[in-house]
């Protein structure tokens, strides 16, 4: 028989057991807490079935180190945003001869999961892929797919039952060219450069490349990736749609051939606001390239006295990724890009659209930047606090034999917009949760519908990204679905006035920003503390001005553009 304990003793027992109950709930809170994010900007990463396959090689062929576009775009319009990888091929026959180098098409399925409809959308691709981009170009509704590739281009129609038809050779944008043969494009951008309605092709091409012959660039004895200044450059083409389903390359009587360079991005904005859409380019180790828009389908290269060429220290970059947008809210497109480590990632300034001022240190992303190496830039308000932030997704060119000497793997970073200041988020911001890794394209889009835009990244010789914005804030937001009616479909060259809580922002619509990658998604903007929008002012690339006034914020809202 045991004895019970006195009464004494088991009231302080059980005051011991309840003071302990409530010290390890308290812990479980404290380590519950420090779980969740602290940082303004936060993402999660989450996986999605594909990994980037460039065929590399001991040898060291320049494309395989280049590989790796990601699109977003609601190809199947049902209002979630899906998913679509380049891959590589065979680095010898440039063929995909395995199923490991098919593109990828993924259907958001809105619970959080994607579905791989490759095959059923008849998108496996056939030629070495690097670029995408996308845009209606025959305002049917639906969203069409430009892949831009080693020696060849390929246009996929949609058919708006979730196939695609390849119409390459009707459309005309694949030709070799009559003086460099064919052609290494690395991305593309859909641009309606005359405003008839019909979206026109700018192509990047990049550097001459002949596999049979190339460079003997080494270290620590072993192969490695050479220098751009071992290839000749080319020059990108233009376009024009002819309306019919077939363009014409009207890139020598544009102004456009007659400037070769190593293009790594092309990003459009109206840096003058005259209404006509310029592009900007830029170069891999030579100066970028500003192409001023004149009007009647021809462009003058104003980079250099516009302050854009090189940076202020005058040494040429190795310029990659790219974005064109407002990032001070002064109604003008501002450009940022990536390049690599000790480089910086240059900031150019848009000074009323007569000059661009370069803010690269005065910013601090000269301190910020300088031991990175990025290739694909997106400007978005990731924090909804109405101020444009820059994702840079990181990793250098060099191979893995160089990690000794270089960072070559890096993860991705975030810089946040301080109002004239940045603050580079790395693991505040997250991408600390993955591996560093040799990342390439980007691209943007909501892709659970909460309002906060997500990521999706690609990475060499490694499984794709998919971070998903859990950023603690609660800033409103509202994204602007155009529907072009006299101007092209997507409403591609728009330029958007909002005010919200006494503040004034800008964006364009456009599908083209970081590298090799494009984001088809309605236009966003982070409102803050502002539960709705005073007014809305849309100029239309037909010249149409469009006026909306009190609409309530955290929505899609679908614009069609007057008649």
């Amino acid at each position: 028989m045991i004895d019970r304990f006195p009464a004494r003793v088991t009231k302080t027992f059980m005051v011991f057991a309840a003071v302990l109950s409530v010290c390890c709930l308290l812990c479980c809170a404290i380590a519950n807490a420090q779980e969740l994010p602290t940082s303004p900007i936060h993402f999660s990463a989450r996986s999605i079935a594909f990994a980037l396959d460039s065929d590399e090689t001991a040898q060291r062929h320049a494309p395989e180190t280049m590989a790796g576009g990601v699109a977003v775009f609601d190809y199947d319009r049902d209002g979630k945003p899906d998913i679509f990888f380049t891959n590589g091929a065979n680095i010898d026959s440039l063929q995909k001869d395995s199923p490991k180098y098919w593109n990828r098409l993924f259907h958001n399925n809105g619970d959080g999961t994607f579905t791989d409809v490759t095959e059923k959308a008849g998108l496996k691709g056939t030629g070495y892929d690097v670029g995408v981009a996308i845009g209606d170009y025959d305002n049917d509704g639906f969203d069409d797919i430009l892949l831009a590739g080693v020696y060849r281009n390929t246009l996929y129609h949609n058919n708006g039952n979730g196939t695609f038809t390849d119409a390459t050779r009707e459309a005309g944008v694949s030709q070799p060219d009559k003086q460099y043969g064919p052609l290494w494009a690395v991305g593309a951008a859909w641009v309606d450069i005359n405003n008839d309605g019909l979206l026109d092709l700018f192509v990047v091409n990049y550097m001459s490349w002949d596999g049979k012959k190339e460079p003997n660039c080494r270290y620590n004895g072993k192969p490695e990736y050479c220098h751009p200044k071992f290839y000749k450059e080319t020059p990108s083409r233009l376009f024009l749609n002819n309306g019919n389903g077939r363009f014409t390359d009207i890139s020598e009587q544009a102004g456009i051939r007659a400037h070769p360079g190593k293009g790594m991005s092309a990003t459009i904005a109206d840096f003058d606001n005259d209404g006509l859409p310029d592009i900007f380019v830029t170069n891999d180790k030579l100066f970028n390239f500003l192409y001023h828009n004149q009007g009647h389908n021809r462009f003058e290269e104003v980079a250099l006295e516009m302050g854009v060429a090189l940076p202020a220290h005058g040494n040429l970059i190795s310029g990659m990724g790219s974005d064109f947008r407002d990032l001070n809210n002064d109604g003008y497109p501002d450009i940022a890009l990536a390049a690599l480590q000790n480089e910086t990632f240059p900031i150019y300034q848009d000074v009323s659209g007569a000059s661009f001022q370069e803010i690269t240190a005065r910013s601090k992303m000269t301190s910020l930047s300088n031991p990175m190496s990025g290739y694909s830039v997106n400007i978005a308000d990731f924090d909804n606090d109405g101020w444009k932030d820059i994702f840079v997704s990181r990793g250098d060119v060099a191979s893995p034999n160089m990690e000794d000497h270089i960072r070559v793997s890096q993860p991705n970073t975030v810089f946040r917009n301080l109002k004239g200041t940045w603050a580079a988020l790395t693991d505040e911001a997250g991408f600390s949760a993955l591996p560093p890794r040799r990342h390439r394209g980007a691209a943007v889009a909501d892709f659970n519908g909460d309002g906060k835009l997500d990521l999706v990244v690609v990475a060499l010789s490694d499984s794709a990204e998919l971070w998903i914005n859990d950023s603690p804030g609660s800033g409103h937001w509202i994204e602007l679905a155009l529907e072009g009616r006299r101007s092209n479909r997507d409403g591609i060259g728009a330029r958007i006035k909002l005010t919200a809580g006494g503040n004034v922002q800008y964006n364009h619509m456009t599908t083209a920003s970081g590298y090799a990658s494009s984001s088809a998604v309605p236009v966003h903007f982070g409102i803050g503390e502002a539960s709705a929008v005073d007014d809305i002012e849309i100029r239309w690339p037909s010249g149409t001005v469009q006026i909306l006034k009190n609409i309530a914020a955290d929505r899609v809202v679908k614009v069609q553009e007057p008649r």
